[in-house]
């Protein structure tokens, strides 16, 4: 008997969230990460696991033959209260995947607001905890609860799961979770540096966007400031943390055009800072403006259908929660070995020129869960 929950079954479960970008908290230094290359430089036999394991998600779900006795209980704690549709998405083909997988479950889902919930965070984590699950998903950016995450490391129970996160800490490499899910941060920016630079001729001025004092600030604001600082031509006039809130995007957008109405290029660092900085752009008729998505997501492929958006990362989006599901599959059946330390999805760069027809293409893999209807869940 499968007991799975939904969007739909929202009141039959808990609602709570977990996001660790606060800006109360220490910013975890880049140095404390370690990039996937590297890693696998460190770990050879790695590159063997995650490639046999890539090749799992992309395929179709083999059903498992027998039933496990007991359902497997999986706490997924979520900064999913945003306009982008990564963290539902997610959840969806997690479930659905586990669902095709035949492997009975239990889930209890945490969501709320990312960045700006951090009192009701820690009391959601410790709630979580004594469901006493048998894994717990959630996202780490800059680690206020890591005295929590080091006890369960040293206990082994619940196996911890960080999406979102593909550059391991260096202070877990021993006692290490059981795997980091997600897309690459560092990948997905630099693809898009390369592209707007060029676009603006490598001269001029932008606006820097970004998330929370956090890992994805560093990873996707720090790096693509890191790329533009390479060419004498590109100045940066002006860089916010928004607290990825649409609202604070939108209001340091329209500061910056009042100071900088010569402004070349923004970079936001996701879907809903980009969402605001555009609202910005509409207002004051400044769409000749070189402005990015981060992830492409629905909301952020309308915009660039609309001609709005210049360009995007998009992630194979389900990849992720297919991951998690044939992880936690193969480490039901005994075969731990084959799960790899980290899993990165496939990210591609879309541009506004892109047809429908390759955006529908696009859309129809990534989306393959959790684009299904309501019913096939």
């Amino acid at each position: 008997m499968f007991r799975s929950t939904s969007w739909r079954d929202i009141p039959t479960i808990l609602i709570l969230v977990l996001s660790t970008s606060l800006y109360s908290q220490k910013l975890l230094a880049a140095e404390e990460y370690i990039t996937i290359d590297r890693y696998v430089r460190q770990h050879p036999e790695q590159k063997t696991v995650m490639a046999d394991f890539a090749k799992i998600v992309t395929a179709a779900a083999a059903p498992t033959a027998t039933l496990l006795e007991e359902p497997v209980r999986i706490a997924v704690i979520y900064p999913s209260i945003q306009a982008a549709d990564y963290w539902r998405r997610s959840l969806l083909s997690f479930e659905r995947r586990l669902t095709a997988l035949h492997i009975p479950y239990e889930l209890n889902f945490f969501a709320s607001r990312p960045a700006v919930d951090s009192e009701l965070q820690s009391r959601q984590l410790a709630d979580a905890l004594q469901w006493q699950p048998d894994y717990l998903i959630f996202t780490l950016d800059i680690a206020p609860h890591s005295r929590m995450i080091d006890r369960m490391l040293s206990q082994g129970r619940p196996k911890i799961i960080l999406q979102n996160i593909t550059t391991p800490l260096k202070q877990w490499q021993t006692g290490r979770p059981f795997m980091y899910a997600g897309f690459d941060h560092v990948q997905g920016t630099k693809q898009l540096a390369q592209s707007m630079l060029e676009q603006i001729n490598h001269r001029g001025k932008y606006l820097l966007l970004y998330h929370s004092q956090g890992y994805v600030s560093r990873m996707r604001g720090d790096t693509f400031a890191e790329e533009a600082a390479k060419y004498p031509g590109i100045t940066q006039v002006s860089a916010y943390y928004t607290d990825n809130n649409i609202e604070k995007a939108y209001q340091a957008t329209l500061q910056t055009l009042q100071q900088h109405p010569d402004l070349k290029m923004i970079y936001a660092c996701s879907t809903d800072i980009a969402l605001g900085a555009l609202q910005a752009l509409r207002e004051t008729d400044r769409l000749d403006i070189l402005i990015n998505g981060w992830g492409g997501g629905e909301a952020e492929l309308q915009a660039l259908q609309q001609q709005e958006l210049d360009i995007t990362v998009m992630r194979s989006n389900d990849d992720n929660g297919i991951a998690m599901a044939e992880a936690i599959k193969l480490d039901q059946y005994m075969q731990t070995d084959h799960v790899p330390h980290i899993f990165a999805g496939e990210i591609k760069l879309l541009d506004k020129k892109l047809s429908l027809a390759e955006i529908n293409r696009l859309k129809k893999h990534a989306f393959r869960l959790s684009g299904l209807p309501a019913e096939s869940n």
